[in-house]
């Protein structure tokens, strides 16, 4: 009777490592898997149809137009495209009660034909609108990382506001001094 006890103890110990080698197998690391392989795919068409999306509609962007494809309107707008250099815009920076002041030399980009007829005939009220933005920064402002990327956007939503239309696309800082 003990041996059939210590028989039946052996094959009940027998089957189990079995039993749960049976259940350990690929079932168990189905859930684990199919999470590994669709985050990132459900993540990427969040991002391309649904946020960016609304973000360039937010901004304003337009997306590119069916029918002609990226590097033919890109070689369009280079070709197109005139700068216009303003030099030497003197500014106090705000709150130093006239101690520091800001010099600042900009090239703006544009693509309509005639852009620089349009930037000379408005320049008084370009430089005005110029010397207007960039008087309202602080120390604070100026020293931040991110500062000359939204002076950029701040400029050319102004610019635009003089000109009429979106003629400036793109504005480079050439020269940036805070003394």
């Amino acid at each position: 009777m003990a041996d059939d006890k210590k028989s039946a103890e052996d094959s009940e110990e027998a089957a189990a490592p079995k039993a749960v080698a049976a259940t350990g197998g690929f079932k168990a690391w189905l859930p684990l898997l199919l999470t590994i392989l669709i985050m990132p795919a459900l993540a990427f068409g969040m991002a391309q149809f649904i946020i960016l999306p609304q973000l360039q509609k937010g901004l304003g962007i337009k997306s590119s137009a069916a029918g002609t494809s990226g590097s033919e309107k890109k070689d369009d707008a280079n070709a197109k495209q005139q700068s216009v250099v303003m030099s030497k815009l003197l500014v106090n920076v705000a709150d130093t009660m006239g101690a520091r002041y800001l010099l600042v030399s900009l090239s703006v980009v544009g693509s309509s034909t005639d852009f620089k007829e349009k930037m000379l005939a408005h320049d008084a009220q370009l430089r005005d609108a110029a010397c207007s933005a960039l008087a309202a920064k602080t120390l604070a402002d100026l020293e931040k990382p991110g500062e000359r990327n939204l002076i950029r956007t701040e400029l050319i939503t102004g610019f635009n506001n003089v000109l009429g239309d979106s003629v400036v696309q793109e504005i480079y800082l050439t020269e940036f001094a805070i003394q």
